[in-house]
């Protein structure tokens, strides 16, 4: 495959173990397969009893890609003769916010946190995006195989699923770039769904005639169960068919009125109240998702665009994406909220980096920087609070703000996450191909990173 020549070109073009890479390298001992593969038992162990808390079955990840202006939103500063007036900065206790651009998001302050003293470690937007899915540096030993968080989360889920779990562990909306499975088997990839404003009441497509699927679906099996069993492929034949019938059982609940459809399909009203963008219709569909409790625990939402290195301020750039974001997630906790599911949901958001601070480049933008935020909500999270502080202009971190006193880094971000879901993050498995060891955040054995406990404690 020929990578395209672009000065950002996609990090994700990196050689990915695809099912056929697969079986060229194993020999076909374990298969790809959208359904959930059977759970991959005495594959890894615990470093240490750690104690995780444990508050969250499902985890929703919003990565804002391109990196938003951290000093024009979440941790907003004022910078005399260049932020316009129309972001309206108020103050609500310690926090100043731009209610110019986020005005939903200012009446709910009291329902996430904030980290301001969160640090990338590259400014190149594939690399940094491909660190923030995976937890680790994509150049590392392992960082060829290494499966996104989400994928991670599936596996180590995998014992928990019902036979009634028809929807698939981790799904992604509008993400275009999402990191896959890694090494593990491809029943842990993302399913991946691009949800539109444009298409409320439709639901699922190409789903028709269900009684002319099941004929085909009985002439299948008729000429190929006797193949199977008599195979010389051995159990990833077996498995092909557990992926086939999942697949069936999908196609099923995606008939009008199923549970699979009822996922995908919502109402003009809905997509309204969501702010009538792609992105609002994708934080809705994760929302119904989750509630419809049928097998998915892990949902990235990408909301792209926030590469600002012109004209910053210009309606069409950063004003027009942020109200983008401040309805869609506004929506969404409230939607959390009123369902209860928002007790044992845990909301992840953040950019892959920040933008430079101060005054505007010569072409009316900011260029990427390092310093950053992260949101979270729900699954317990105190919020209205805020972790972390930088200096006046956002350029470093003056109070961490937490445990640990130092920079906040993605591998302490996905560390949450795990502990979060009661995951212990010091696990290493031992079933990628390499023979070294995974450990699902890396260099935790030592201690060197873990979770951000503080935006649990009083």
């Amino acid at each position: 495959m020929k990578i395209p020549e672009h000065p950002h070109t996609p990090f994700y073009w990196r050689r990915h173990w695809t099912r056929r890479r697969f079986f060229h390298l194993l020999g076909g001992a374990v298969t790809a397969s959208v359904a959930m593969p059977p759970v991959l038992r005495g594959n890894s162990y615990v470093v240490a009893p750690v104690e995780t808390k444990s508050t969250a079955r499902n985890v929703i990840f919003i990565l804002l890609s391109g990196a938003p202006s951290h000093i024009d939103t979440f941790d907003f500063k004022m910078v005399d003769g260049v932020t316009p007036e129309s972001l309206a900065p108020e103050t609500f206790g310690d926090v100043v916010w731009p209610v110019g651009l986020l005005p939903d998001l200012a009446q709910r302050l009291d329902k996430f946190a904030i980290v301001r003293s969160v640090r990338a470690w590259a400014l190149v937007h594939s690399l940094a995006q491909t660190w923030a899915q995976i937890g680790r540096s994509p150049a590392a030993a392992l960082g060829d195989i290494a499966p996104h968080v989400g994928s991670i989360v599936a596996v180590e889920k995998a014992a928990e699923r019902r036979d009634s779990d028809v929807l698939p562990a981790f799904l992604a909306l509008n993400a275009n770039g999402v990191q896959g499975q890694g090494f593990l088997p491809a029943g842990y990839a993302p399913f991946k769904h691009t949800a539109a404003a444009s298409t409320p009441q439709r639901g699922l497509s190409n789903v028709a005639a269900p009684a002319a699927f099941g004929a085909r679906w009985d002439l299948l099996n008729a000429l190929d169960k006797p193949l199977r069993q008599a195979s010389p492929l051995g159990q990833p034949a077996e498995d092909f068919a557990a992926f086939y019938e999942q697949a069936r059982r999908l196609m099923e609940e995606a008939q009008p009125g199923g549970a699979v459809d009822r996922v995908f399909k919502f109402t003009a009203e809905d997509v309204e109240r969501y702010g009538n963008t792609n992105f609002g219709a994708a934080c809705l569909v994760a929302h119904q998702a989750l509630a419809a409790n049928r097998g998915t625990r892990f949902v990235q939402v990408n909301l792209g665009g926030w590469d600002h290195h012109q004209n910053i301020y210009a309606e069409n750039a950063l004003p027009a994406l942020s109200r983008q974001l401040d309805r869609g997630v506004a929506a969404l906790l409230d939607d959390l909220q009123s369902s209860g599911s928002i007790a044992e949901t845990l909301v992840v958001m953040m950019g892959e980096f920040g933008r430079t601070v101060g005054p505007l480049s010569a072409a009316a933008g900011r260029d990427h920087y390092l310093q950053q935020f992260a949101m979270f909500a729900g699954a317990g999270v105190r919020g209205g609070r805020i972790i972390g502080a930088t200096d006046a202009e956002g350029r470093f971190t003056t109070d961490p703000g937490w445990s640990r006193n130092r920079d906040v880094r993605v591998e302490d971000i996905e560390a949450t996450i795990y502990s979060a879901l009661g995951i212990n993050w010091t696990t290493i498995r031992t079933d990628e191909p390499t023979g070294r060891g995974y450990e699902l955040v890396p260099l935790s054995s030592q201690d060197v990173y873990g979770p951000i406990h503080d935006l649990w404690d009083a």
